[in-house]
């Protein structure tokens, strides 16, 4: 059987689609279209990411531009997105398609009960079959627990759902490179991406090209090939689905990293720092090994047992990130000390974070700063 990166785009079944503020404004008769699209693949199953709740309710409540206050944000945010999912509810029951709406948090997905709360209920969405409409939610959305962008969100439900492909929609006909030619394929994110990605601002989305491509990476990494394409395309869905030639394809990572570790490395934030003696660093970042106490030369930061931390190297480079067994204060109690010199009370954390818990590389690097 072929086996080319587009003949397995052509395969996917479990499919994450993203769809931006500008396509949106710019182009109401997309979520018709989109409907058309996912009622004639019934033997596939959708998840749509979609902004444009914010600019809704900019014209809703009379705003002149996108406010740059908080509080008009999540005003609009919320005026916006009753319109937004009537939009999607109309243009989805002409095409006989059932729509759920789903907002998310950032710490919806940064606790692990909750994420896999989430993970349950779009489960259970998606067997009816409906098409599950996240947004992120942003009426109560702060700066310190947003995703970024939708793109970002699109790839972190991908492991979510299993999903096998991740399409970004946006204005553009995918990454270009210097000559303004489309990049078909993207084997290696650094060397055949990095160099191409121009900054682009939006009066009404808040990605740009960098967004998408670090999305797709991200999404690569869950196991899941990416493609951006131009929403503006007509068909563009159904050419992706085909597996023709359209857009930029990311190709799935060959190795993906697990749900958890994905978790651990994408998704939560890190709380504090652990710096490793060099012996300790080599066998964590080469051998896979635990981070052991007598390993420990310094912690930093104020973080309790279940929080995400760095691991850090003798000079202070990170190797790692992982999940703290114990709290900050404890942790340094016991820092440098073999088990055997535990106190009895402490003694349980000899290991104070677990290889399976353990995400080496940089992975969470963002592109912009590689």
């Amino acid at each position: 059987m072929n086996d080319t990166p587009r003949s397995r785009v052509a395969r996917a079944r479990r499919i994450v689609i993203k769809i931006g503020s500008r396509s949106l404004s710019t182009d109401p008769s997309i979520f018709g279209r989109l409907a058309k699209t996912i009622a004639s693949h019934s033997n596939k199953a959708f998840l749509v990411v979609s902004s444009g709740a914010v600019a809704l309710g900019v014209k809703k409540l009379g705003y002149r531009g996108k406010p740059r206050e908080m509080a008009k944000l999540q005003a609009a945010a919320a005026a916006g997105q009753s319109l937004l999912m009537q939009a999607y509810e109309e243009a989805f029951a002409a095409s006989g398609l059932i729509v759920a709406q789903v907002l998310l948090s950032h710490a919806d997905l940064a606790n692990r009960a909750r994420e896999n709360n989430a993970r349950a209920a779009l489960a259970a969405l998606l067997e009816v079959p409906a098409i599950p409409i996240l947004n992120e939610n942003d009426s109560v959305a702060t700066d310190e627990l947003r995703f970024g962008d939708n793109d970002q969100l699109a790839a972190m439900v991908a492991p979510l759902i299993d999903a096998d492909l991740v399409v970004l929609l946006s204005d553009v006909e995918g990454l270009l490179d210097g000559s303004g030619h489309r990049i078909p394929t993207v084997h290696d994110v650094f060397t055949d991406a990095l160099p191409h990605i121009r900054k682009s601002t939006s009066s009404v989305g808040t990605g740009g090209m960098a967004s998408k491509v670090e999305a797709a990476r991200r999404a690569t990494w869950a196991g899941a090939d990416a493609i951006v394409a131009d929403a503006r395309q007509p068909g563009i869905v159904d050419d992706v689905l085909g597996g023709r030639d359209v857009g930029t394809l990311f190709v799935a990572a060959r190795a993906p990293l697990s749900a958890k570790k994905y978790w651990i490395a994408f998704t939560l934030r890190p709380r504090g720092d652990i710096v490793l003696d060099r012996g300790a660093a080599e066998a964590v970042s080469t051998r896979g090994k635990s981070v052991l106490t007598v390993g420990v030369m310094g912690i930093r930061g104020d973080f309790r047992a279940g929080d995400a931390i760095r691991l850090l190297d003798p000079n202070g480079v990170e190797i790692g990130r992982g999940i703290a067994r114990c709290s900050a204060p404890d942790a340094a109690a016991i820092a440098g000390k073999p088990r055997a010199c535990l106190p009895e009370k402490l003694a349980d954390h000899a290991v104070l974070v677990h290889a399976d818990e353990i995400v080496v590389g940089n992975h969470w690097v963002p592109l912009q700063t590689a």
